[in-house]
């Protein structure tokens, strides 16, 4: 939520939070998923820049696809118009979501060669660009850790000038995290998105 608006909750507490009990009774019988695709396409309607950034990135994290996304969009194109649907793929492009990508919108999850494991020192964490993704690797003797350099607040890529010994923060809103277990310790409230790996060999795999 917005600065703004929980400055407007603080002062005016009667008036708002009867809006939100609105629109949470509003979308009841509806799944989160509905619910989020709609929220985006209102952002779209109002050109709402950090509504959009917000609920495009909660309509993913439960569990919308980017072609339901664009789907939801083009679907919307009597209300919106070109223009509004193009300003919202501007943003779309803008973040640089790899899901989103052409070559990836259609692409089956598989498996990713990271590199060898001998190239990963043990008690460091390591920066990795893999096939269009970059990844951050904690190792300390037998615990292995890879995550997405995405925050999990706005899918801004957290570019590795940002970890300091463990601590990665994004440079955007300042979301803080402990690389060691993904954890987020400061200003926001999810972990990173942690990958899931195996070794064939002496070879790192990364699955997305």
């Amino acid at each position: 939520m917005s600065d703004a608006l929980n400055y407007l909750i603080a002062a005016r507490p009667d008036a708002i939070k009867p809006y939100f009990k609105f629109l949470r009774e509003a979308g009841k019988n509806l799944d989160i998923r509905t619910r989020d695709l709609i929220s985006v396409i209102t952002k779209v309607d109002a050109q709402t820049e950090g509504g959009f950034r917000q609920y495009l990135t909660r309509a993913l994290r439960n569990g919308a696809s980017p072609n339901e996304v664009i789907d939801a969009l083009l679907m919307a194109f009597p209300t919106l118009g070109l223009a509004k649907i193009v300003w919202a793929v501007e943003i779309l492009l803008d973040m640089d979501i790899p899901e989103f990508r052409p070559e990836n919108l259609f692409a089956e999850p598989t498996w990713h060669t990271v590199g060898p494991l001998a190239n990963l020192s043990s008690g460091e964490i390591t920066f990795r660009d893999c096939d269009g993704r970059s990844l951050y690797i904690y190792r300390n003797a037998d615990v292995l850790r890879v995550y997405d350099s995405r925050c999990p607040h706005q899918v801004t890529n957290i570019p590795h000038l940002s970890l300091e010994g463990t601590r990665l923060t994004c440079p955007k809103h300042k979301w803080a995290f402990d690389v060691t277990t993904g954890e987020c310790v400061d200003i926001g409230n999810r972990p990173l998105t942690e990958f899931e790996h195996k070794l064939e060999g002496d070879t790192l795999l990364v699955f997305w």
